[in-house]
């Protein structure tokens, strides 16, 4: 990518406007102070003292609070939370950010809010040390009422967007916001609407989904394919550009620290390596900020290609970042873009 081309790009950005379809979930961090541990009088167990709790939203948050800081100018949101106090968190979080709008964001007491509670052990000049999370999440099916209002949001947004990010959290399929019901309004909006940019990404996998812009790692690729693991770069871009000519859309595998390799419908695969480390690590947030670099920047009218050397930039940006989900502001972007272009 050529510095007119970034910022031909990025400059497009404040005008997109971009729905985020999937599982929101609220991040909470304890910060735990192990100087001031205690013994509990009453069962003798050591008492890890809380001395800062700090929340933002994860999760299909995570993607939405990279676009904020790409500064996108318009965010549609999604999904649902639940009718209790992480849910009022969430929602406050999300609506923080400049853009984005909460009006198909549903509020139901059928449904918990999905919670990753992140206990860290701080302590002055070390990296946190994240000890055993607690997490909170529905194990029950998705009431078919909720399913059918998350499929018209669906319907209303897609006309008026530049692109669709669409994002599985959840383990237990059809418990979170993409079940078979919204996976076949989304076959219909893609059918609907051949030139809007879709992304999708599953933790669970993309097995099933409509032929839409697939992102997935190179695990994922092989168990979709159905093909013994797919590991080396050359196989992997073979694999991807399959499975391209197939779905019709493009195919994004990242490969952790070897980058990202892309594919698109009758075209060879590309390869960008991952960038040098800088120091201490934290890959949390580093996949959902590729997530959303790729759907900005294809939103913006750059290439496969462009998209993918952007999103390795994002990346690294977020591995650095210790202790939280990071993010890639658009600013931390041009400014490391610029150092490769002057290296």
């Amino acid at each position: 990518m050529t510095p007119l081309r970034f910022q031909a790009v990025t400059s497009r950005y404040s005008g997109l406007r971009i729905a985020v379809v999937g599982d929101f979930c609220l991040d909470r961090y304890l910060e735990i102070d192990p100087a001031r541990e205690e013994t509990s009088i009453e069962t003798g167990l050591p008492v890890h003292n809380v001395v800062r709790v700090r929340a933002q939203p994860g999760g299909a948050g995570t993607v939405l609070n990279n676009l904020v800081a790409l500064g996108i100018g318009a965010i549609e949101v999604v999904g649902f939370r639940g009718d209790d106090g992480e849910g009022y968190e969430l929602q406050r979080g999300l609506e923080a950010s400049p853009g984005v709008s909460t009006a198909h964001f549903l509020t139901t007491p059928l449904r918990r809010t999905f919670t990753y509670c992140k206990p860290l052990l701080v302590e002055p000049d070390q990296a946190p040390i994240e000890l055993n999370r607690l997490d909170s999440k529905n194990w029950t099916t998705t009431p078919a009422e909720i399913e059918a209002r998350l499929s018209q949001s669906l319907r209303e947004v897609a006309p008026r967007v530049d692109a669709v990010i669409v994002l599985e959290q959840v383990d237990q399929a059809e418990t979170g916001v993409v079940t078979r019901g919204l996976l076949d309004t989304l076959r219909s909006v893609a059918e609907e609407h051949p030139d809007l940019p879709i992304l999708a990404d599953s933790r669970r996998g993309l097995g099933g989904w409509p032929s839409v812009g697939f992102k997935m790692n190179a695990a994922e690729l092989s168990a979709l394919l159905g093909r013994a693991e797919v590991s080396a770069v050359d196989d992997v871009k073979r694999a991807a550009v399959d499975l391209a000519d197939r779905n019709g859309r493009p195919v994004f595998v990242t490969l952790a620290e070897r980058g990202i390799v892309a594919a698109s419908p009758g075209e060879p695969a590309e390869h960008a390596p991952a960038l040098p480390v800088r120091g201490p690590i934290d890959v949390v947030g580093a996949g959902d900020s590729v997530t959303a670099n790729l759907a900005a920047a294809l939103a913006a009218g750059a290439s496969v290609r462009e998209a993918v050397d952007l999103a390795v930039i994002a990346s690294s940006i977020v591995v650095h970042q210790l202790g939280t989900t990071g993010v890639a502001p658009l600013k931390d972007l041009a400014a490391l873009f610029d150092q490769i272009q002057a290296s």
